[in-house]
C-alpha cells in the first residue's frame, strides 16, 4: 500500500498528455490484406529497423511461430522498431500487435489524417493485445507503423505484429484467416470446484479462448482446460473460441458441465458488507504512525485491512506473522479475539496482500492454487473475512482470476474481496487490474484505487488530470464505473494525513464532496460526470494508524459522509 511507495511512475503516467488514444479493438475483414511484412519476425528483423540496434529476434517467448521481436530500451533510446507500409488512400486500417511487458506501444505515423497509438502499463507477465485503427489521407500510400518501450523501462517482447486493410498494392506477406468455431466441445472429470472442458482443434489457430457464463476466464494454446475455482453442485455454461494473428473467430456451441460434492456449508458467515463502506488500512509494523490493536479501529470503519501478508519459499503461497514486539506486546490470542469482536458487531477484517514491498507472485495454475490454499488458511486460522490485492508491482489477469476463484469456492458466499490498484493500473480495461477485477465481478467487493503517489492521470472525459484535486478523484473513478465495474465496486482511496503517503494527499472535505459529485451531481469542480453514480460503495484510508494520529480527523469527516450516501 504504502511504506512509502516509489514515484518512479510518474515520469511515464504524465505521458498521458501526450495524447495517447485508449486501447482500441478492431476486426479484419475477410477482403483485408496484411499489409506488414514480417509481422511475426520468423524472418529475423527483415523489413523492420529498429532505433540504436535495440531490437532483435528472439526464440522464447513467442506468442505464435518460432520467433518474436525483442527490444531493449537505453538512456535516452526507447527501443523503437518500425516498417513503411504501403497503403491505399482514404481507407482505414487495423492495426495490431501481441505485446509483453511493462509500457510498450503501438502506433502509426504519416497516415495523412490523424497519427495514432495505444499503450498498455504492463502485461502483467503474460501476453496482452495491442490494437488501435487509422485511417489514411485522400493521397496517402506509405505509413510508417511501429512500436517501442519507455526510457528505463526493461526489454519488451512483440509478436504477429499487423495491419489489416485495403490491398494498397504493395508487397505483403499472406495472412491467416479468421478460425473457425471448435466443435466437439464436452466437459468430463467432474469435482466439487472443478472440472476439464475439451473440444476439437481447429485448423489455423495459435489458442482458445475459453468463456465460463459468458466470462473469459482462460487462455489456452490445445485442448483441454481445467476449469478450477468453481461452487459445489453448481451448473455452468462454457464456450470455446479459436484466434490467431487475424482476430478472434466464432465462439462454440455451448455446453453446461455441473460440479458435485456438497461444498463449504459457510457455517460461520461473514457479516454483509454495509451497502456504503469505509476501508482503512491496519499496520502491522511501527512507521511512525500511532500503534493499535484491532480493537482501538474506530467503529466507522467497515472494513479493516491487515497489512500485510507475507511470502513464502512456495510460489504464490502467503503467510502471517503477527509484529507482537513492535506493537507493544500484541499477542496473537489477543489479535485473533479482537477480530471475532469486529466480526460481532458487524466489521469486516480482512488480510492484504501485496503492499508496496509485496513479493507474491501468481503466474500459473500451481502458484495460484498455492494462495487460494494459503489464504484460505489463514482465514480459518484467524478469522479474516477474506483477502485485498494489494500487488503493486503487476498481476497476471488469467491466474489471479484462478486464484480468486478457488478461494471464493472454499470460503463460500460471504468472502469478502477487495483490492487496492494504483491510478496506472486502472487506467484501460485491457491491464491486468482491470482485467482481474471484471473477471472476479461476480464475487468481488470493492475496488478502493490508490489516488496518491501518482503521476497525471487521464480522466475518463481524455483530459489529464494531476492528483490532489476533486476532479482527480471524480474523472478518475469514472473510468472504473464506466469500464464496467457496479457502482457498488468503486471506492475512494487516500491518505489519512500527510505522513501517510509521498504525495496525493487531499483533505476529508475535497474527498467528501468528490463523494457527492460522484452519488449526488453535486460539489464537483470543473469535471462533472454525465450522470451519477448513488451506489458507489465508499471510500478507503491507508491508514488507520496514521488517522490516529492525526486524532482520527479523516474517519471523523469521511465516514459519516459514506454512511449518508443515498
Amino acid at each position: 500500500m504504502n511504506r512509502i511507495r516509489s514515484l518512479a511512475l510518474l515520469g511515464a503516467a504524465t505521458l498521458t498528455a501526450g495524447g495517447l488514444t485508449a486501447l482500441a479493438t478492431g476486426t479484419a475483414q475477410a477482403a483485408d490484406v496484411n499489409v506488414v511484412r514480417n509481422g511475426g519476425f520468423e524472418s529475423g528483423l527483415t523489413h523492420w529497423n529498429c532505433s540504436s540496434g535495440s531490437g532483435a529476434a528472439v526464440p522464447s517467448p513467442v506468442y505464435a511461430g518460432a520467433a518474436a521481436l525483442r527490444a531493449t530500451p537505453a538512456g535516452q533510446d526507447n527501443a523503437q522498431c518500425s516498417q513503411t507500409v504501403t497503403v491505399k488512400p482514404n481507407s482505414t486500417y487495423t492495426l495490431s500487435a501481441q505485446v509483453q511487458g511493462s509500457y510498450v506501444y503501438l502506433g502509426a505515423t504519416g497516415t495523412g489524417t490523424q497519427d495514432v497509438s495505444t499503450w498498455t502499463p504492463g502485461s502483467g507477465g503474460g501476453w496482452q493485445k495491442l490494437a488501435t485503427t487509422f485511417t489514411t489521407g485522400p493521397s496517402t500510400t506509405q505509413v510508417t507503423v511501429w512500436t517501442h518501450g519507455w526510457y528505463g523501462q526493461p526489454a519488451y517482447t512483440v509478436d504477429e505484429f499487423s495491419a489489416f486493410g485495403p490491398d494498397g498494392g504493395g508487397p505483403t506477406d499472406p495472412g491467416p484467416s479468421l478460425p473457425g468455431a471448435p466443435a466437439g466441445t464436452a466437459v468430463s472429470g467432474q469435482s466439487a470446484d472443478a472440472l476439464t472442458l475439451s473440444w476439437s482443434a481447429v485448423s489455423g489457430a495459435a489458442g482458445y479462448y475459453v468463456y465460463q457464463d459468458g466470462v473469459r476466464v482462460q487462455t489456452v494454446s490445445a485442448p483441454p482446460a481445467r476449469i478450477t475455482g468453481l461452487a459445489a453442485s453448481t451448473s455452468y455454461a462454457f464456450q470455446v473460441s479459436a484466434y490467431n494473428a487475424a482476430g478472434e473467430g466464432p465462439k462454440s456451441a455451448p455446453v453446461t458441465g455441473t460440479t458435485t460434492g456438497t461444498g463449504n456449508p459457510d457455517p460461520n458467515p461473514n457479516p454483509a458488507v454495509p451497502k456504503h463502506a469505509l476501508t482503512g488500512y491496519w499496520q502491522n509494523f511501527d512507521n511512525g504512525a500511532t500503534v493499535q490493536r484491532i480493537s482501538d479501529v474506530p467503529s466507522q470503519y467497515d472494513i479493516i485491512a491487515v497489512s500485510f501478508a507475507d511470502a513464502t519459499a512456495t510460489p504464490g503461497a502467503i503467510s502471517f506473522t503477527l509484529d507482537s514486539a513492535g506493537l507493544g506486546g500484541y499477542t496473537v490470542d489477543r489479535f485473533k479475539a479482537d477480530i471475532a469482536a469486529k466480526k460481532a458487531a458487524g466489521k469486516s477484517v480482512v488480510l492484504s496482500i501485496g503492499g508496496e514491498k509485496g513479493t507474491i507472485t501468481v503466474n500459473d495454475s500451481a502458484s495460484a492454487a498455492n494462495l487460494a490454499n494459503s489464504a484460505y488458511a489463514l482465514m480459518q486460522e484467524y478469522g479474516f473475512a477474506g483477502i485485498d490485492i494489494d500487488l503493486e508491482n503487476g498481476l497476471n489477469p488469467t491466474y489471479m482470476t484462478q486464484a480468486l476463484r478457488a478461494l471464493s469456492a472454499k470460503a463460500g458466499p460471504s468472502l469478502v474481496l477487495t483490492m487496492a490498484p494504483q491510478t496506472i493500473d486502472m487506467q484501460s480495461t485491457q491491464s491486468g487490474y482491470f482485467k482481474t477485477a471484471l473477471n472476479v465481478k461476480d464475487i468481488l467487493t470493492v475496488v478502493n484505487m490508490q489516488y496518491y503517489n501518482s503521476g497525471s492521470m487521464n480522466g475518463c472525459d481524455g483530459k489529464v488530470y494531476s492528483q490532489g484535486s476533486v476532479d482527480f478523484l471524480t474523472a478518475l473513478a469514472c473510468i472504473q464505473l464506466e469500464g464496467g465495474l457496479d457502482p457498488s465496486q468503486v471506492g475512494i482511496g487516500v491518505p489519512a494525513s500527510p505522513s501517510g503517503a509521498g504525495s496525493g494527499y487531499v483533505a476529508p472535505a475535497v474527498v467528501n464532496n468528490a463523494l457527492d459529485c460522484l452519488a449526488r451531481g453535486v460539489n464537483c469542480g470543473s469535471f462533472k460526470p454525465a450522470r451519477t453514480w448513488p451506489g458507489l460503495r465508499g471510500a478507503m484510508t491507508w491508514s488507520t494508524n496514521w488517522d490516529a494520529k492525526a486524532g482520527n480527523a479523516w474517519s471523523n469527516a469521511v465516514g459519516p459522509k459514506v454512511h449518508s450516501l443515498p
